[in-house]
C-alpha cells in the first residue's frame, strides 16, 4: 500500500503541476482513464486515486455523465501546501508571487503584533533557537530553511489564536518555497537574518508596534529579493 500511495501522489504531482503551468486549461477534459493510465505507465487504481486528490484540491471536477474536467482557477485551493509546491515547481506567475506576499503582509505583521502581547517564555526560546539554527546553517541549506519556516510558525503559535495557527501549514510552505525559489538560479541577494532578528526583538520586548513594523519590513525586503532574482 505504501508503494501505491507513493505512485498516486507522484501522478497527482505530475498532473497538478501541468494544470498549474497551463498545460491543461480550465474546461479541458480528463477523460479516457485507461488511456491516461497507460500513457503514464501505471494501473488504473493509482490513476484514480491521483484524480481524487486533484478533485479534493479543487483543480478538477468529476461529475456523473459530465466527466472529469479542469476547473476554473478561482476554484483552485492555491494555499494548499501541495498546490503551492506544484506551482513553484515551474515558473510561478509574478502576479501570483506578489499576491502571496500581499497575503502574508496581511497575516504575519498582525500575528507578530499579537505574539508580542501573548508569547510565553518557551515560545521566545523556540524563536531564539530557530534564529540560532538559521545563523549556524545558513538559508542555502535545508536545515537553515527548516529553521526559517519554524521561526514563522512559532510566531503564529505565539498568537494563541487557533484561526491564525490553522494557517501555519500554508504560511510555512510559502516561506520555504519562496526561499528555495530565490536560490534556484542565483545565490540569495542578501542575508535576511537581521530582518528576522528585528522581528524577534520586537516580540521578545513585548512591543507590538515594533514587531509589526519589523515583520512588514521583512516581507517588503523579501518581495524585493524576489524581483532581483527574477530579473
Amino acid at each position: 500500500m505504501g508503494k501505491t500511495e507513493r505512485i498516486h501522489q507522484a501522478i497527482a504531482r505530475t498532473l497538478g503541476t501541468a494544470i498549474l503551468a497551463g498545460q491543461h486549461k480550465p474546461g479541458d477534459s480528463f477523460e479516457g482513464e485507461i488511456e491516461q493510465a497507460l500513457a503514464l505507465g501505471v494501473s488504473r487504481t493509482p490513476y484514480r486515486e491521483a484524480i481524487r486528490i486533484l478533485v479534493a484540491k479543487g483543480l478538477l471536477e468529476s461529475r456523473p455523465k459530465a466527466g472529469t474536467h479542469v476547473t476554473p482557477r478561482a476554484r483552485w485551493n492555491l494555499l494548499d501546501p501541495d498546490v503551492l509546491a506544484w506551482t513553484f515547481a515551474g515558473e510561478p506567475d509574478a502576479g501570483f508571487v506578489t499576491g502571496l506576499f500581499e497575503l502574508r503582509g496581511i497575516i504575519e505583521p498582525a500575528a507578530a503584533a499579537l505574539a508580542a502581547q501573548r508569547r510565553t517564555p518557551a515560545q521566545i526560546d523556540a524563536m531564539r533557537a530557530s534564529l540560532d539554527a538559521m545563523a549556524r546553517h545558513g538559508l542555502a541549506s535545508d536545515a537553515g530553511q527548516a529553521a526559517d519556516q519554524q521561526f514563522h510558525l512559532s510566531i503564529l503559535e505565539a498568537t494563541h489564536n487557533d484561526a491564525l495557527a490553522s494557517l501555519a501549514s500554508s504560511v510555512g510552505a510559502a516561506v520555504g518555497l519562496t526561499t528555495r525559489f530565490k536560490q534556484r538560479y542565483h545565490a540569495l541577494p542578501r542575508d535576511p537574518l537581521p530582518d528576522h532578528i528585528a522581528v524577534f526583538e520586537g516580540i521578545a520586548a513585548g512591543d507590538s508596534a515594533q514587531a509589526r513594523r519589523a515583520m512588514e519590513e521583512l516581507l517588503r525586503l523579501a518581495l524585493a529579493d524576489m524581483a532581483v532574482v527574477r530579473a
